[in-house]
């Protein structure tokens, strides 16, 4: 099938990419023209594993291309993919100018049938706009379509090429015909592509990625709670998540979610309740709850080395908001380290991807090392941000000897704490009990 994707973003590339890998001729279109040429030459602008290797695959065989022109993609494919930025707006609410600027060229430029997807997270009701917009100019037959993605950073390429489910929003019986013929590759071991009406597709994203944020804070009010009453929140994690009906996933405590997705889509869908005079108490919670999360270890660190941290350096191991990713939007570590840098402190961090994107949002505020262990060089404290593998086993012995005191800040509780008494750390973590030395 001939498909054009607009927009290159992680999920504009991601998802053309993969339907490349399926056998489909795809043209992916963005208006930077120097990212498109990047493209063009091979180098994928973002890092998510595995992504390079079926990028450069399909790039070899013909079968992905990259443009500058709207009017060539449209010319291509049969179905067109938005996959347009919608950015959190002053009120919450998703910004949705890129989209419906794209939806109205797209009807001045159509000559023939096309099915538009909505493949950005949109709020309910978005595809009725993209129709709209679409059929100021289009002189031709079209079909909107809402197909949300549900792609794990750090884990897009796997969730792709091998989905849970794919939710598609339709109301014409051609356009889901299409539809069913794209994905049939993807949901060959029987996992199903559920038809439902358009705004009901629409919620269905953001009430997952809402629930699941939800889950994460319930569990940090949940850490919270343990250190004022002595309890152990790895305890109460795995009595909790042996229960069928509670589940295992998303029960660990830490410094807070950030990333492109759950902070704005919490937002968005809690400002779309205000719109139709719904409120979203347990949202407006989770968004509170969250934001004060991520700089809940900073009380513990003023604790141990005072508010006073002129003479101080505290090293940072990781930036990104997770791991397998070099995305810092909203990443905990950036609340983290401005209010250590308020407070006086000199900042070293370390990070396996995510180090270039935090130099072109602070500059030389903060140094970057070219190592975890370099980082730790002179340190009063070491402050953990993102549960990199590599973080998980280091060698305490090097830890040791790089670092001034031995204090360590453990906001993703990657340490056991008997261990980190017997080696000598005064060690603070998420809802358990702290080891001071």
């Amino acid at each position: 099938m001939k498909i054009a994707v607009i927009g290159t973003g992680y999920v504009g590339l991601v998802t053309g990419t993969c339907l490349a890998e399926t056998g489909n001729e795809v043209v992916c279109v963005d208006i930077d023209e120097s990212k498109v040429k990047r493209m063009q030459g091979g180098e994928v602008p973002i890092y998510e594993p595995h992504l390079d290797v079926i990028f450069e695959r399909n790039i070899n065989a013909g079968r992905l291309s990259f443009t500058t022109s709207l009017k060539e993609g449209l010319n291509h494919g049969d179905i067109i993919f938005l996959a347009l930025p919608t950015p959190e707006d002053e009120d919450g609410s998703a910004d949705l100018k890129y989209v419906l600027g794209v939806a109205e060229d797209i009807g001045k430029l159509i000559s023939e049938y096309k099915v538009i997807v909505d493949k950005s997270t949109v709020p309910v009701g978005t595809s009725d706009k993209v129709r709209e917009s679409i059929a100021k100019n289009a002189k031709c037959e079209f079909d909107v379509v809402s197909n949300p993605e549900f792609l794990r950073e750090g884990f897009a390429v796997d969730d792709f090429l091998k989905p849970e489910r794919i939710v598609v929003g339709a109301s014409s019986e051609r356009a889901i015909n299409l539809m069913q013929k794209l994905y049939k590759p993807f949901v060959r071991s029987g996992n199903p592509v559920i038809i439902m009406d358009e705004r009901s597709a629409e919620l269905t994203k953001y009430a997952a990625n809402s629930f699941l944020a939800t889950k994460i804070t319930f569990m940090n009010e949940i850490a919270n709670f343990c250190e004022k009453v002595g309890a152990d929140v790895d305890k109460v994690r795995i009595g909790m998540g042996t229960d069928s009906r509670i589940g295992k996933r998303f029960l660990f405590p830490g410094i807070g979610y950030g990333g492109s997705c759950f902070p704005k889509d919490v937002k968005a869908l809690h400002k779309s309740g205000k719109d139709a005079q719904y409120d979203f108490k347990i949202l407006e919670s989770v968004i509170q709850v969250n934001h004060s999360q991520k700089t809940i270890l900073v009380p513990k660190i003023f604790s141990h080395l005072g508010k006073d941290l002129r003479n101080k350096k505290v090293a940072i191991w990781g930036l990104a908001f997770k791991p397998e990713t070099d995305d810092i939007r909203e990443a905990p570590s950036l609340y983290i380290i401005e209010e250590l840098l308020k407070a006086g402190a000199s900042v070293a961090a370390f990070d396996p991807e995510a180090m270039d994107n935090v130099k072109s949002r602070l500059g030389d505020s903060i140094s970057f090392a070219k190592s975890m262990y370099e980082a730790l060089e002179g340190a009063n404290a070491l402050v953990i941000c993102t549960e990199w593998g590599v973080f998980r086993n280091p060698n305490f012995n090097k830890v040791k000897e790089h670092m001034d005191q031995k204090v360590i800040f453990d906001g993703r509780n990657l340490y056991d704490i008997t261990e980190m008494r017997s080696e000598g750390f005064s060690y603070y973590s998420i809802g358990r009990e702290d080891v001071i030395m």
